[in-house]
């Protein structure tokens, strides 16, 4: 059974429900197993949990070391195209956002890998919005084809597809999908995905499993914190990751932990998780996944990321760009920029401000997915890895040992 149509009788609610009403002794007995349930987990993210939180997080530290080492695994994102079909209330890619907009070809694609290579990177994500004209199945191919030649590691973030039209691009060399569901929660993701193909939200949910089935080796999935209760997401990712460690157990899983940022659009987060109830989170699955890897990216502040290195994160994006060609300004000459979805060139010399109007500039740059929070450079993250006693990992892996 696929995880969609396991969800439809799954009661996310109920757990919402236990984890709100759980007691001290509750987590207490909890922390006792060495094995959690999913009624566990809910206990861990609970308020009484949060009493326990600096034990909690000692215990997590601990595991994350037996099962990981003292490693933190670095990775970039490589934005190929910014056009999407969707509209999404909270991405800054939205179909109907008036912004600046480029596809990458995959000579510029090559270009901005490069200059990732140079600083060190050999874990790449590509990602891109959903959209057939500029992001086929063809072009995303030829970029994986050309840039796995210098990335022992090339994962992607890109539209959801169909299991034979995954299987080229791992022909090609990606190893890695990260899909988000977005929200877990039916009703608030029919409200934010109000056109394009992703309001499918079934399609959506099995996406990893059929990419499983393409041969990816390994799936990241998460909920995007900020539209719906934390604590109903995470619920539902827990619940998702043991689907797919259970159904898929060839592959690596990995979980986000993405807060929505501030991006073109001004959606502002329909709901709210501090640092330390995102902090609460990370443990709780540290504690449920030993062996999942936990994924924190440049979303979050320099302070926050160095806190939570510790604490169950193994993997980290640093220096990132969230707008394609943001590493080398490849594919400038060719910004332009659309309305409700219909391209219209810009005059030489003009960019789109943040309220959507044209003005003049002579630094124009396609427009990013979302604000950075953390915009030290991968040198500097590195640097700070090693002074909390831990290793910078800049290769994944090597297809020598495949």
């Amino acid at each position: 059974m696929s995880f969609a149509a396991e969800f439809k009788s799954f009661a996310p609610a109920q757990f919402v429900q236990h984890s709100l009403a759980a007691t001290a002794a509750d987590v207490r007995n909890s922390l006792l197993k060495s094995k959690l349930s999913l009624a566990d987990f809910a206990c861990l993210i609970s308020p009484a949990a949060a009493e326990f939180l600096g034990s909690i997080s000692v215990r997590s530290q601990k595991m994350t070391q037996q099962r990981f080492g003292k490693v933190v695994r670095l990775f970039a994102p490589l934005y190929l195209s910014n056009e999407c079909v969707n509209n999404c209330a909270y991405c800054g890619f939205s179909r109907d956002n008036p912004i600046l907009r480029v596809t990458l070809s995959v000579e510029e694609a090559l270009r901005e890998a490069r200059a990732l290579r140079d600083q060190g990177f050999r874990n790449i994500l590509l990602v891109a919005g959903e959209h057939p004209k500029f992001v086929s199945n063809d072009y995303l191919r030829a970029c994986v084809a050309a840039l796995h030649e210098n990335s022992p590691s090339v994962s992607l973030e890109v539209g959801p597809m169909e299991t034979d039209d995954y299987r080229p691009l791992v022909a090609a060399g990606a190893d890695g999908l990260v899909v988000y569901q977005e929200t877990y929660d039916r009703e608030v993701y029919a409200k934010v995905h109000t056109a394009g193909p992703k309001k499918d939200f079934d399609w959506r949910l099995d996406t990893p499993e059929r990419a499983y089935a393409a041969g990816f080796r390994r799936l990241g999935i998460s909920a995007l914190y900020g539209l719906a209760d934390w604590r109903y997401e995470a619920i539902c990712v827990a619940a998702h990751a043991a689907h797919l460690l259970r159904h898929c157990w060839r592959a690596q899983v990995t979980i986000s932990l993405p807060r929505l940022r501030p991006c073109a659009g001004e959606f502002q987060p329909l709901t709210q998780i501090s640092d330390r109830e995102l902090t609460q989170v990370i443990c709780a699955f540290r504690l449920m996944f030993p062996d999942v890897g936990l994924v924190l990216s440049t979303r979050e502040s320099p302070r926050l990321r160095n806190g939570l290195i510790p604490l169950g994160i193994t993997m980290m994006s640093a220096g990132s760009h969230t707008e394609p060609g943001g590493y080398t300004g490849a594919g400038r000459e060719k910004l332009h920029h659309t309305v409700r979805g219909k391209i219209v060139e810009l005059p030489a010399g003009m960019r789109i401000n943040g309220e959507g109007a044209s003005e003049w500039a002579g630094d124009s740059r396609a427009t990013g997915q979302f604000e950075v929070s953390d915009d030290r450079s991968p040198q500097e993250v590195a640097n700070l890895i090693v002074q909390l006693g831990y290793e910078p990992v800049w290769k994944d892996w090597d297809t020598a040992l495949a």
